[in-house]
């Protein structure tokens, strides 16, 4: 009794949740009224001769109103670079470009494959939420390929499919930000946490690679832990699965597909080469004109380097595997990825516009701050500050699926706030990344939720989104403890969370 109260106690607050956030507006029409607010705030805020004073420059900020002649020139003449000029979307295009010619060829789910069948039963566990995690270099493909294979794994290997499923789902998912190579999410998350940066500091940038060294380590953390969830609670839950659905072969990799990852091998190993070839020398073509690396092509450049790797290694796989046979195969793999980018293109267009009139009206810089100067009167230091904000983004994950599309609101927020604490950039994306992570695999608006219900009817077929919650809501707990307790070590050590990243910054 005790277990169906508290199924029924998710379904009520799922229920809840579900409800508010079908609410909501499309993303897009949601940004959209973003902006017309902020240029009514703008007329409002001009109204009451508010003001605040640039902790750094000693400057009076007043806000802009946009709702005047020149506010209307700037909306108009400047609607186009807006969008075009918007960092996330170029960066998020080409990284997508190459993937889409790995994925298209059929590399990165014959990558998974081989990873999964060469694994002693001993660690199938780990290897597939670890897999789970590293699939989100390739955006969607763990969802729609790792997810439902893992409980076909699971099964074939005497177990119940349906912990496959939840320990793949809490990778992929729950792990979402960790990984031990950039995917998509990290320049598309430092485009909209530059952007924000530049509110107080014009030229601030933000590397693709900031969170590398933090988000390296997480990825091992979260596998670990997704691991001990697995087979402490979910497994010993779940028990001996007797449903109708039979055990089914795993196919073996065959000999032209591991042709093809031959090819694949030496590809990368010769494009490796390439890149390591040009930082090791002092001079060499990929460092700084001062020989720095911090600040050289190879930084600049690493939207271009995930392009180059993937869509190397991409041909090269489909020539071994012979999946790409002449030119218009490698050019439908790129636009079979700009397909499904339609509805990101449209969000941008009006997240563009809000971020650029925020930007334009001093609001974000008012409101930071006015922020700033609550919070240090608060007395909280870095690390309840942070835990905090990691708190804030989890529940607020909850009712709003996009990760651009929270962080395209929330940065512009944020980020200048905790900035004039003192902050960096950085640090505040690190934390907003443990928070958005946790809580997707128990909401209902993240938007693969509705196939992870059908991938787990299939062995279940009462299976709901109660089904779901009370499987990864133990996984969404350890993972928020966990990850936060890594952030306050990692605070406290004082240890850089990427490449030439620190924790704080001076203004």
């Amino acid at each position: 009794m005790g277990k169906v109260q508290k199924r029924n106690l998710v379904d009520r607050f799922l229920g809840a949740v579900e409800r508010i956030g079908n609410l909501l507006p499309h993303p897009a029409t949601l940004f959209a009224g973003f902006a017309l607010l902020v240029v009514i705030a703008s007329w409002i805020a001009s109204l009451f001769d508010i003001s605040v004073i640039h902790p750094g420059t000693g400057a009076e900020i007043t806000p802009v109103n946009l709702i005047s002649k020149d506010g209307l020139d700037f909306i108009l003449s400047k609607m186009v670079t807006n969008f075009t000029d918007f960092a996330p979307l170029g960066t998020v295009l080409v990284s997508l470009l190459g993937i889409g010619i790995a994925e298209g060829s059929g590399l990165i789910g014959t990558i998974l494959r081989r990873i999964v069948l060469a694994t002693p039963k001993k660690l199938l566990t780990f290897v597939i939420v670890f897999s789970g995690i590293l699939s989100n270099t390739a955006s969607e493909v763990g969802y729609v390929l790792l997810v439902p294979l893992a409980a076909v794994i699971f099964q074939a290997a005497g177990r119940h499919p349906i912990a496959g499923l939840a320990a793949a789902f809490a990778g992929v998912s729950g792990g979402y930000s960790a990984n031990l190579l950039l995917g998509t999410i990290d320049p598309l998350l430092a485009g909209l946490s530059q952007e924000a940066a530049q509110i107080l500091v014009p030229d601030y940038v933000v590397n693709p690679a900031s969170n590398y060294y933090f988000m390296f380590v997480s990825t091992f953390v979260i596998a670990a832990l997704g691991t001990w969830v697995t087979e402490k609670i979910i497994v010993p839950r779940l028990g001996v699965y007797d449903g109708e659905e039979e055990a089914m072969a795993i196919e073996q990799l065959t000999p032209i597909e591991k042709k093809g990852l031959r090819y694949a091998l030496i590809a990368s190993l010769l494009f490796t080469a390439f890149i390591v070839g040009g930082l090791i020398p002092e001079n060499g073509y990929l460092r700084g004109d001062d020989g720095a690396i911090l600040r050289s092509p190879f930084m600049s450049g690493i939207v271009a380097l995930i392009f180059l790797g993937a869509g190397v290694a991409g041909i090269a796989y489909g020539v071994g595997a012979k999946t790409i046979k002449n030119d218009a195969d490698v050019m439908k793999g790129m636009s079979d990825a700009m397909e499904t980018l339609g509805t990101y293109i449209v969000l941008v267009f009006f997240a563009a516009q809000f971020v650029a009139y925020f930007n334009e009206t001093n609001l974000g810089m008012i409101f930071a701050v006015s922020g700033a100067e609550a919070l240090k009167s608060s007395g909280l230091g870095a690390i309840p500050l942070m835990l905090s904000f990691v708190v804030v983004s989890a529940i607020i994950n909850l009712v709003m699926g996009s990760a651009s599309a929270k962080w395209a609101i929330m940065a512009p927020i944020f980020i200048p706030m905790f900035m004039l604490l003192g902050y960096s950039p950085e640090l505040v994306q690190v934390a907003y990344r443990v928070g958005d992570s946790v809580t997707n695999i128990i909401s209902p608006m993240m938007s693969y939720f509705a196939l992870i219900v059908a991938f787990m009817q299939r062995y279940d077929k009462e299976a709901g989104i109660g089904t779901i919650v009370s499987s990864m809501l133990p996984y969404s707990v350890v993972f928020f403890i966990g990850w936060s307790i890594l952030l306050v070590i990692w605070i406290l050590l004082e240890i850089p969370i990427g490449p030439g990243t620190e924790l704080l910054v001076e203004l």
